[in-house]
């Protein structure tokens, strides 16, 4: 049966590694025959520093493997570009995301490690997920554990609740921070790689640059530091980013990427003093992030939640706008960062290929401003071919248009999208599905305006209410009328 080593490159589950590693190498030569894979999911918005520490000892770590005999094989994993976090938020608008809409862990992180096991369970049959998951970590950590422990075929290794014929082997369940630290400082990294420099870095992602010794479950442990990734807004700061920054003036260069996370977590200003400030809100709390949002949903249509539509996608125009910064520092960092971080790809040219499809032939967004953006902030052409053929009017007849309508985004964004559609159903030897796409391109641009769009939708609701009450009133009458 393979093993399965999940390694991000942190303590933990640097740890289960060498504790492997150390096992296979007790091990006669003739006995290590069953692969142990190692996998490593790379985001693609990893902080840069752990990236390039997980790629770097990946490297290294097969050179070892190698030269000690061991069957241990690294993979880096990446998500399909269509799960991407610049494809999911900047090409389709997806808001940057929030504990109650949290859309990019399971395509970023669990859906690669997933195909993955899914490969090595259909080639051998089974497999051995090693984790590096401790009841320490949280309380709901320490919950989930404690569930599954109930099902567990032996010692410290439970069924896989999300992938059958797998199972999930956790040897440093009951081990504290302190205890992690202690085996990494004691035992020297077996794939020739340094946990004192792993222990350096974690130094420089706390806010005091120290790791303190722990005498009381108050003392807060060095391995209270978290790497993650450099965009989540699903904490209030990245608070390891900023003390990197912070305690190591070599680590500047990063300044641009936790400008433009702050500016993708809340994207207008503070409330201040003055202003009319919601209810269950204050005097610095940032500003909600709906002006930025279509008030439809990604399907055009207007849902409602107390009073007001729930806002959907990001504006063409927040999404160019947030391109242009990311290249814009891309380009800052490449310029002026370190030499050993200067061919740092923030956002690859695979992505930017499929954000640009689908702005110009999923959201009709035909003006094409992705090159005219990638040239403005990196000062070359962008190397993709022209779209002109595909586009229902060049540059200035959409110029044209735009001036027709007189800063009117809404019905300007219907006429464009109405165009699109013909262009698609022209070559078409049978145009069933026309009349409804157009249909529903006017639907998107029925209203004047996100009040208008309320109002519709309101009234909609009450005449669903209407009905529903009057079929339930004629219910009741003729169940009540004498037989």
């Amino acid at each position: 049966m393979p093993w399965v080593i999940g390694y991000s490159g942190g303590k933990d589950s640097t740890a289960v590694l060498q504790l492997v590693w150390m096992a296979l190498k007790g091990l006669p030569a003739e006995q290590r025959t069953k692969a142990v894979h190692v996998i490593s999911t790379d985001t693609l918005v990893e902080n840069p520093v752990v990236a390039a520490w997980v790629s770097a000892s990946l490297g290294t770590m097969q050179d070892a493997a190698q030269a000690q005999g061991l069957p241990v094989e690294p993979h880096r994993l990446t998500p399909e570009i269509k799960d991407t976090f610049w494809v999911n938020l900047l090409g389709r608008g997806y808001p940057a995301p929030r504990p109650k809409f949290r859309w990019c862990t399971e395509r970023l992180k669990i859906k690669p490690s997933n195909a993955f096991i899914r490969s090595v369970v259909a080639a051998h049959g089974e497999a051995i997920m090693v984790l590096g998951i401790r009841k320490t970590e949280s309380q709901a950590r320490a919950r989930a554990m404690e569930k599954h422990e109930k099902r567990r075929v032996r010692d410290r290794l439970s069924p896989n609740a999300n992938l059958p014929n797998s199972l999930v082997y956790s040897p440093v369940e009951d081990w504290t921070n302190d205890d992690v630290w202690e085996f990494l400082m004691q035992k020297p990294n077996p794939w020739g790689y340094t946990n004192q420099d792993l222990l350096t870095m974690y130094q420089g992602a706390s806010s005091d640059g120290e790791c303190p010794l722990v005498v009381d479950s108050t003392t807060p442990s060095c391995g209270s530091s978290r790497f993650g990734c450099w965009t989540c807004t699903l904490v209030d700061e990245d608070k390891s980013m900023s003390a990197m920054i912070q305690n190591d003036e070599e680590k500047e260069w990063m300044t641009p990427l936790l400008e433009l996370r702050n500016k993708l977590d809340a994207p207008f200003d503070e409330w201040k003093e003055g202003e009319e400030i919601p209810a269950g809100r204050k005097v610095g709390d940032p500003k909600p992030d709906k002006p930025a949002r279509d008030f439809r949903r990604m399907n055009g249509k207007v849902m409602l939640f107390k009073d007001d539509a729930i806002h959907g996608p990001y504006l063409q125009s927040f999404r160019e706008e947030w391109l242009k910064d990311l290249l814009d520092a891309q380009t800052w960092i490449r310029a002026h960062a370190p030499e050993h971080v200067q061919n740092i790809e923030l956002i690859t040219l695979e992505e930017l290929h499929e954000i640009r499809r689908i702005w110009v032939f999923d959201k009709h967004e035909v003006e094409d401003s992705l090159p005219r953006i990638y040239q403005e902030a990196t000062g070359e052409s962008f190397p993709g071919g022209p779209l002109d053929e595909q586009l229902v009017m060049g540059s200035d007849e959409m110029d044209v248009l735009k001036q027709v309508c007189d800063g009117d985004d809404l019905h300007y964004n219907m006429v464009r999208e109405l165009l699109a559609v013909e262009r698609k159903y022209r070559t078409m030897a049978r145009r069933s599905g026309l009349f409804q796409a157009l249909e529903q391109a006017v639907q998107k641009g029925y209203y004047e305006d996100h009040e208008d769009a309320v109002e519709f939708a309101t009234r909609k609701q009450k005449w669903r209410d209407d009905i529903a009450e009057n079929l339930t009133f004629d219910d009741e009458n003729e169940l009540d009328a004498p037989a």
